[in-house]
């Protein structure tokens, strides 16, 4: 085939070519000026800081522990002859729980009560004769010795006949049964728990920065109160108050444990449970400003802050604490510059933008936390 015969076709193809480029060229003039157009469209709002005094509330894992919790056992070894209680069931002090099979102990304190009246008995003998000198002084305290002996081993005989009836020491709640009626219990095996659920002891854990602060801090009445928020995502009715700090930190976390003590009236709290504490302190003077202001680069925290010739600067802030809309600014933002609050993500470094300026209180009334 020649040149000649292929020049048709060539000039076809050439065509066709420049249709395609002259139409995405367009295509992208088209793109351009809609990102240009959406970026000049976009309303920055532009606001200051506010300085309020706030409350700044921190939460902790915890577990809810009762104030009283042991484990209650058999005392002796025996049959277990009844169970007095149901699991679950509150019982006052002294209530009978258990009873293990005492005829045997019975025996044994018949016996030995027995040998401690005859001891008696013949020590009160030898001591008419001592006094009438008919034996020496000795066997008088020889005989006095043998009494005291079986009545001591008649008391403890009594002791361990006691230790038949298993009783609270102390009100309190009854758990899991671990053994029932005709069960052969040894001495000491578990037999059931005993919780005391009127006042609740609550630990949770604190990072060492955080103790930092809550120690050196200058608190005054009410300020140790805190709250207990349970797993279904409710605050507990009761504030607790935190009464015991431990004494080691936890070289593994970097923690230490903190306890709170609540009142339980209504025995809504059991050993066991968890939740998280909630700690609030009062932050006055705060510099706050929300979070939808701010943005992230390589995990520091930026605002972009309009100077006076309306000149958008990428600033780098730091964070004091964060709540759940608002962050408040440790350093880095002063209470009458000018920031961005809406419209972030248009906003260029060194850039010119057209805003329009929305008082604080406005922008913060649309937020969830509250500040005074």
């Amino acid at each position: 085939m020649t040149y000649a015969s292929l020049r048709p076709a060539l000039g076809v193809a050439l065509a066709s070519l420049f249709v395609v480029l002259t139409g995405c060229s367009g295509a992208h003039g088209e793109n351009d000026h809609s990102e240009s157009a959406a970026h000049q469209e976009a309303t920055l709002h532009v606001s200051r800081p506010m300085i309020r005094d706030i409350d700044a509330a921190r939460e902790y894992v915890a577990v809810v522990r009762s104030s009283r919790h042991i484990a209650v056992s058999a005392l002796v070894e025996g049959y277990l002859e009844s169970v007095a209680v149901n699991e679950g069931q509150r019982v006052e002090e002294g209530q009978l729980l258990f009873k293990v099979f005492p005829a045997a102990y019975e025996a044994e304190f018949r016996k030995a009560a027995a040998e401690a009246e005859a001891a008696e008995l013949e020590y009160k003998n030898t001591k008419s004769l001592g006094d009438r000198k008919v034996v020496a002084p000795t066997e008088v305290a020889l005989s006095e010795a043998r009494f005291r002996t079986a009545k001591a081993e008649a008391e403890l005989a009594e002791t361990h006949l006691g230790f038949t009836e298993i009783k609270a020491p102390f009100a309190g709640m009854v758990d899991r049964l671990e053994a029932r009626e005709g069960s052969l219990v040894e001495e000491g095996e578990q037999l059931t728990t005993l919780s005391d659920n009127s006042a609740m002891w609550v630990y949770f854990n604190v990072p060492e920065a955080e103790y930092l602060d809550y120690v050196t801090s200058t608190r005054t009445d009410g300020e140790n109160a805190v709250r207990l928020r349970l797993a279904n995502g409710t605050l507990f009715g009761s504030s607790g108050t935190v009464t015991t700090i431990e004494a080691d930190f936890d070289p593994q976390t970097g923690t230490i444990a903190f306890r709170a003590d609540f009142p339980n009236p209504d025995a809504l709290l059991r050993n066991g449970q968890t939740g998280n504490i909630v700690m609030t302190r009062r932050i006055n003077d705060a510099l706050i400003i929300p979070q939808k202001a701010t943005f992230e680069v390589l995990d520091q925290t930026y605002v972009f802050v309009i100077d006076e010739q309306g000149v958008a600067h990428q600033r780098n802030v730091k964070i004091a604490e964060e709540l759940e809309d608002i962050f408040i600014i440790e350093s880095g933002l002063l209470p009458d510059e000018q920031i961005v609050v809406e419209g972030v993500r248009f906003v260029r470094d060194g850039e010119h933008a057209e805003f329009e300026f929305v008082e604080p209180h406005v922008v913060f009334a649309q937020l969830k936390t509250e500040a005074e």
